[in-house]
């Protein structure tokens, strides 16, 4: 089964990268299976471009993370990173591009579904950013990870928001075999740009209050200044 010669124009526009040597392309978008059942010598599968790929991704997500985050510690930054690189999040950005149109599969990985599986397409994209890198340098392959993940990077605060509830509620039933108890004790502003106010008590004392647009923000805003002052900093922290 020799390897096709294709036109990655379509997926170059998606990516909005055109390759230099599409022969790195190519081998982004070939996987073992396909490598397996060749009769053409010399063919590589993508898994060494995944594994560069991987690395490249771990480093310009965590830039583009500090500059759409600039005041959060870095647990914070780490899982909205992981929201981010995870074989879901991958798998997720590959879909929006329709990766799994391009990718090179053998009979079998065809039969059973293989372009749709998120394991497969996390890792074609991870290698395809491996192969940008290698063609552009790393100024492309950031572009490319900033183009990918433009509608999650806009969503980062929310992913790191979403669990200073859950967080605490583990937390305070660690420490004071209870939960937190949240309480709206105040609205202001005018209907169409009204704040409310929430006071959170854990163990029978206020431990915090925010606010917030919404009831739901004002109780992970306070969750959220309540997990910080119950969680033990670090040695060697600031203080």
């Amino acid at each position: 089964m020799a390897i096709p010669r294709r036109s990655h124009a379509a997926l170059e526009g998606r990516l909005g990268y055109e390759f230099r040597e599409p022969a790195l392309c190519e081998t982004a978008l070939t996987h073992r299976s396909w490598v397996n059942e060749a009769l053409e010598p010399g063919i590589q599968d993508n898994e060494r471009l995944e594994f560069l790929g991987d690395a490249v991704l771990a480093l310009v997500v965590s830039d583009l993370i500090m500059k759409r985050l600039p005041d959060r510690p870095e647990g914070d930054l780490t899982r909205a990173r992981a929201a981010l690189v995870s074989e879901g999040g991958l798998a997720k950005a590959a879909a929006s591009i329709e990766l799994g149109n391009w990718i090179l599969l053998g009979k079998g990985e065809e039969r059973t579904g293989g372009r749709a599986r998120p394991s497969i397409l996390a890792n074609a994209l991870e290698a395809l950013v491996g192969a940008v890198y290698l063609d552009g340098g790393l100024a492309a392959a950031a572009a490319l990870a900033e183009r990918l993940f433009a509608t999650t990077l806009a969503e980062a605060d929310q992913h790191v928001r979403l669990d200073y509830k859950s967080r605490l509620q583990e937390r305070a039933q660690a420490l004071f075999q209870t939960v937190p108890v949240y309480e709206v004790i105040g609205e202001e502003g005018p209907d169409h740009d009204k704040r409310f106010l929430v006071a959170l008590t854990v163990g029978g004392q206020e431990r915090s209050r925010a606010t917030g647009r919404s009831k739901k923000e004002a109780e992970q805003n306070a969750a959220a200044a309540a997990l910080a002052e119950l969680t033990p900093r670090e040695p060697g922290g600031q203080g």
